[in-house]
Parts: C-alpha cells; sequence; structure tokens
C-alpha cells in the first residue's frame, strides 16, 4: 500500500544529525578547549608513566589512579576530536550509530569514573580504619576485581539507555542542540511516548551519582572518626594528607556534574546556552585538574615528576 510505505519511511531512524551547539561562540572557544584537552592528555600520560615506572607506586591506590587517569583520557577523546571538526571545519553532521556510540561511550566513561572513585574511597577507608588487613583486603588480583566491576557496572547500566532510543521514531528536527550526542538532547527530537527513557535517564543519575556519593561520605565519615582517635598530631596529618588529593578530585568531578544535571532537569529558566556549558565543563575540566591536583597533593608522584624534569635529585 502506497500510504503505509510513505508511513514507514517517514519514520525510518535518521541516517545522521547535526552538532549545533555553540555557534555563536565556537571561535573563541575552541583555542582554550584544545589547550584542556592537551592538557588532559599530557597529564594523565605522565601520571601514568610516573606510576608504572616507579616500582615503589605499584600499591593498590596508585594502580586506582592509574585506572582513573585512563579514564580521564578517553573521556575527552570521546568528544573533542568531534567538537573540534564542528569548531574548526564546520563539520556538524554525525552519523546516527556514531552518535549512539559516542553517546554510550561518553555516559559508561563517567559511571566508570564515579566508580573508580568509589573504590578509591574503599581503599582509603581500609589504609586507615583497617591497616593491619590492608595487603590481604586489596591485593593485586582483588584491585583487578574492582576495576573489572567498574567497568562491568558501567556497561549494564548505560547499555538501556542507547538500546531504548532504537526504539523512538525521530520525526521532529534532526538538529541536536549540544556538542555532543547526549541522551536527553536526543530525547528531545523523538516524538511518541519519550516516558521510560527520562525515568531511566533520571533513576540512573539518581542511583548511581547518589549511591556512589554516599558510599563514599560514609567512608570518609568512618576515615575522619578514625583520624580524630590518632594519638599522634603528626600521624593525623599524614592521615588527612594521603586523602586530599582524592577529596579535591571527588569535589571537581561531582560539582560541575551536579549543576550540569540540576541545571538540565529543573534550570527550565536558564539559557540552552548554560546547560551546553556546564555539560562540557563536566566532562572536560576534571580530566584536566584531576593530574594536576594528584601531582600537587602526593609527594611521591610530586618528587617522580619533578626528578624527571631535573629540578630535583635523588636523596
Amino acid at each position: 500500500m502506497p500510504g503505509a510505505s510513505a508511513n514507514l519511511s517517514a519514520y525510518a531512524p535518521p541516517t545522521s544529525f547535526l552538532l549545533l551547539g555553540l555557534e555563536s561562540v565556537q571561535t573563541w572557544l575552541s583555542l582554550p578547549v584544545c589547550f584542556i584537552y592537551t592538557l588532559a592528555l599530557l597529564g594523565n600520560a605522565t601520571l601514568l608513566w610516573v606510576i608504572w615506572t616507579e616500582s615503589s607506586l605499584h600499591q593498590p591506590m596508585y594502580l586506582f589512579l592509574s585506572f582513573l587517569a585512563l579514564t580521564d583520557m578517553a573521556m575527552p577523546t570521546c568528544i573533542l576530536p568531534k567538537m573540534l571538526g564542528i569548531f574548526w571545519a564546520n563539520a556538524q553532521e554525525i552519523t546516527f550509530a556514531a552518535c549512539l556510540v559516542q553517546m554510550f561511550m561518553v555516559h559508561a566513561l563517567s559511571v566508570v569514573e564515579s566508580g573508580t572513585l568509589t573504590t578509591m574511597a574503599y581503599d582509603r577507608y581500609v589504609a586507615i580504619c583497617n591497616p593491619l588487613n590492608y595487603t590481604t583486603l586489596l591485593t593485586p588480583r582483588m584491585v583487578v576485581k574492582f576495576g573489572a566491576a567498574v567497568v562491568i557496572r558501567a556497561i549494564v547500566i548505560v547499555l538501556p539507555i542507547p538500546l531504548l532510543l532504537l526504539r523512538l521514531t525521530f520525526c521532529h528536527s534532526q538538529n541536536i542542540s549540544h556538542t555532543y550526542c547526549e541522551h536527553m538532547a536526543l530525547v528531545k527530537l523523538a516524538c511518541g511516548n519519550t516516558t521510560p527513557n527520562n525515568l531511566y535517564g533520571l533513576v540512573v543519575s539518581l542511583l548511581v551519582t547518589g549511591g556512589d556519593l554516599t558510599f563514599i561520605f560514609v567512608s570518609y565519615g568512618l576515615i575522619l572518626r578514625t583520624v580524630f582517635h590518632l594519638p599522634s598530631l603528626e600521624a593525623r596529618h599524614k592521615a588527612l594528607g594521603t586523602c586530599g588529593a582524592h577529596v579535591g578530585v571527588i569535589f571537581i568531578l561531582y560539582t560541575p556534574g551536579l549543576f550540569s544535571f540540576l541545571s538540565h532537569r529543573f534550570g527550565h529558566n536558564i539559557q540552552h546556552s548554560v546547560h551546553i556549558f556546564l555539560a562540557n565543563v563536566y566532562l572536560l575540566v576534571p580530566s584536566m585538574l584531576n593530574p594536576i591536583v594528584y601531582g600537587a597533593k602526593t609527594k611521591e608522584i610530586r618528587v617522580r615528576v619533578l626528578r624527571a624534569m631535573g629540578l630535583q635529585r635523588r636523596k
């Protein structure tokens, strides 16, 4: 039937989308974005090099940090090459399949990063609150298992998101008002019942962020209780010092993430460009700042980097 075939073709999956996020500011924004990306790659690569070449750093805390550095290199790489293509070559088109892959990677890596910070909080809890069992509870095999669990959790949680999108028809505009393929930006282009997509996205955000933050806060509450019962003031400072970098990274990651989530869900009066800017800050800035924070706060890493630069001699 001609009418039926016409309707089916009208609701066929789109072959491509156009990423139209920050056209008005893309000229001057491209240089700082490129600078942030370069710093993120160099900083995290340096962190990985220091950890893997210094045998004294082959400990659970630094192995988790290596995993975080790898995630921080992968996260901006998922969006920056395409974003710079948009800024410099006006390459706004992205295929439907590539869009789903990019969206899956961005959200999965976000869950991986959150899960990694949670395991690092557990590492600090065991090291300070149960130091006698540290080497038995966090063996290299257990560290690998924790890493595998973090990745598997991310895949299981995020995989339904593109699958739920595949059931939708996109009969509105094919212009994505974003600099990368983001779940809710795609949902807004779909027609039909998008309630399952909205609910699943909300539940995942609340459970992952809320669950991980709750575990981290509880862990550090127990850590602080233990630290303040230590008899020596020097021991207290040392224990708090080992946690300082981790707390800084947690603050750097979750603060823009929570602002982005809250403004996207509830900030209906906020300009759309602000939503896009916060979403990009959440993905780019922590990847750049994390190695800087760990390099400044962690003595072993700081000393190793200074030695490599010839600014400090071995004792």
